[in-house]
This record gives structure tokens, sequence and C-alpha cells, in this order.
């Protein structure tokens, strides 16, 4: 069974483009002109995958997320933007989103994210990792909390997360990251990383004795300090 992507770009040659190429890659599409027309979409058909470009007319793509978040909270959700400002693409991810992509971008590393937003099984090993009050589940993707209960995790958020608790207390270095993520280290990618790395602090609030580190231009540490 092919994985549906509802596909909400207001640039209807681009639209056509991606929604073609896409097609010629196995995937099945719905296109929407629009955020309304998106998430009408959305909640009549459903999808595997969502991909919406930020600015559209009548409603835009945070909006359109935030309402799609209300509903599902699950389906995979990569925005498409003409900006670079990480203010901009952090609010993209605090609402739900779970990757971005810069106009202008080629269609091969469309492709590959993806994919890679797709793959929900890739990790299979029943393993779990503890930090402070947390403790993560490899297998389901779920971080949990000994007082305040569990979130899932996406694929992209569980494998950074692992990557900082097996490495306690030492700096990861941020190419090393993206490159266990998107197998490349460019500065789309870094910004894309910030943009996860603030989410996981926010998921780690509930533990004061955790920080996540930011070691500017190295990369990033995770601390958990017991009184």
């Amino acid at each position: 069974m092919k994985d549906r992507i509802l596909l909400v770009e207001d640039d209807s040659t681009l639209s056509m483009i991606v929604s073609e190429t896409l097609q010629r890659d196995g995937f099945e599409v719905m296109t929407a002109g629009d955020g309304e027309d998106g998430l009408r979409k959305f909640t009549r058909h459903g999808a595997d995958l969502i991909i919406a470009d930020v600015m559209m007319p009548r409603m835009d793509g945070f909006e359109m997320g935030r309402r799609i978040r209300q509903i599902n909270r699950n389906v995979p959700l990569l925005f498409l933007t003409a900006k670079s400002e990480i203010d901009d693409i952090v609010e993209g991810f605090e609402l739900g989103g779970n990757d971005y992509l810069k106009k202008p971008f080629k269609m091969l590393e469309l492709i590959v994210r993806i994919k890679a937003l797709l793959r929900k099984n890739v990790i299979k090993e029943d393993n779990q990792f503890e930090i402070g009050d947390y403790t993560l589940d490899l297998s389901t993707q779920i971080l949990s909390h000994k007082d305040t209960g569990g979130i899932e995790l996406s694929l992209i958020e569980a494998k950074l997360l692992k990557e900082l608790i097996v490495n306690v207390g030492h700096t990861v270095d941020a190419s090393t990251m993206m490159q266990l993520v998107w197998q490349r280290d460019d500065p789309y990618s870094r910004n894309s990383l910030h943009g996860f790395i603030h989410k996981l602090r926010n998921y780690l609030r509930y533990d004061p004795s955790i920080s996540l580190i930011n070691q500017r231009g190295i990369g990033y540490m995770l601390t958990a300090k017991r009184e």
C-alpha cells in the first residue's frame, strides 16, 4: 500500500512538479492550494505525511499545522519555507512540525527527508535509556517521566536524545548529530538540529537536574546533576 502524502502549496507550478515527482517515486499524493483546503482534505481523507508551505493565503501553514495537531499529534509534518530566521523555525517545531526545508530545494533532498519521517519502525531494539527522572524506550519512541507520564517522540527526536543520553556529561559534536539523522552537515540541517534541540529541552523541563547545554560552535551536552 502506497504512503499517502498531502502537499499543501499555493504555487501551482511547484505543486505540480513536486506532486508528479513524488508519484513517480511511488507515493500517493493529494494537493491543496492553501491551509483551509489542506485542513479540510486532511480531515476528510487523512494522510501518512503532510508537506506544507508556510506562507499561504487564507490560512498559513503554521495555523494549519496547529489545527491538524489538535486532530492528530503523530502525523509527520514537514514545512517548506522561504525564511531561514531561527525564530520561524523554532515556531514551526513548537507547534508540532517534524522537519523543515528551505526554498529553493532539490527534489532528492525532499524525498530523503520524507522517507526518513516515514521510517517509523527503523528502531526495533527494545532498548531503554535513563536520564534523571526520564526513561527513553527506543522500541516505542516513548519518553516517560516518573510523575508526568509519557510522550511519543518522532524518530528524529528519539535518535538525537538517545545520542545525547549515551554521551551524558560530554559534548556531542553537531556535525555528528546531523550525520546521524540526515547523513549531511549543511546550514539548513544545522538550523533544523537547533529546532529539535529546543523541543528536547522542552520535553525534559520537568526534571530541574537535567540541562541540555548549547556548546556554541561545537555541539550540545546533556547533564543530570543530583544534590
